[in-house]
């Protein structure tokens, strides 16, 4: 049971990870690329998955995205960022720190 609540878990970080991916990358590509860490050719694939493509690959038992923090400094800075902050704000700044 606990592996299906790990795989599941899986699921919903990388189809998050995807949609958010698309999302910056439709808006500024260049930018998102660079925070991404991707290619030319992975940011068009991204952009070509279709809903059922997508959805496929989230329900990979891989997860798809990595942290690529160089510093502890940063990681120190994100988690005592003020309890006013939401989780969504803290994502957002993690993402554009990478």
């Amino acid at each position: 049971m606990n592996a299906t609540s790990d795989l599941n878990a899986i699921r919903e970080l990388n189809m998050s990870y995807l949609m958010l991916a698309r999302r910056v990358l439709a808006s500024d590509r260049e930018a998102a690329q660079s925070h991404l860490g991707l290619s030319v050719e992975m940011a068009d694939l991204l952009l070509k998955l279709s809903p059922e493509q997508a959805q496929k690959l989230a329900s990979s038992s891989q997860v798809l995205c990595f942290f690529r923090m160089s510093t502890d400094a940063m990681l120190a800075g994100l988690a005592t960022r003020s309890n006013d902050a939401t989780m969504s704000a803290v994502a957002n700044d993690a993402l554009l720190a990478a």
